[in-house]
């Protein structure tokens, strides 16, 4: 048995307000509509992992999700057009990533990162 796909599943008052963070500033693509359930992600095979954590690193809090990107300061740029706040960063952590962290609308703790 090989596990094929792992996803967070976020319990959130409404599905919609994901969109503007999800979509129209990270561009995912919306992949299944439900109503009740958007999934957004990419076409492409993302690669199948979880993480457990005592600490987010640098002495941050553990985020509730991470997020790789090709261009952390693009990504950040786009955020901050977006009304949304930086938390923490952008900065270029010691094992070689380059992250910032901002609260998604349902007020998620979410890492943008990208390896150096």
């Amino acid at each position: 048995m090989k596990v094929k796909r792992l996803l967070a599943n976020m319990d959130v008052p409404d599905v919609g307000r994901a969109r503007s963070f999800y979509h129209d500033v990270l561009g995912l693509e919306l992949l299944m509509d439900h109503g009740w359930i958007h999934t957004y992600g990419t076409a492409a095979q993302m690669s199948v992992q979880i993480s457990f954590a005592t600490e987010g690193g640098s002495g941050t809090a553990v985020p509730d999700l991470s997020i790789e990107v090709d261009d952390v300061d693009e990504a950040f740029r786009r955020m901050t057009a977006a009304g949304f706040v930086a938390e923490y960063g952008p900065v270029d952590e010691p094992w070689g990533v380059r992250r910032f962290y901002v609260r998604d609308p349902f007020g998620k703790l979410v890492n943008i990162l990208a390896h150096c």
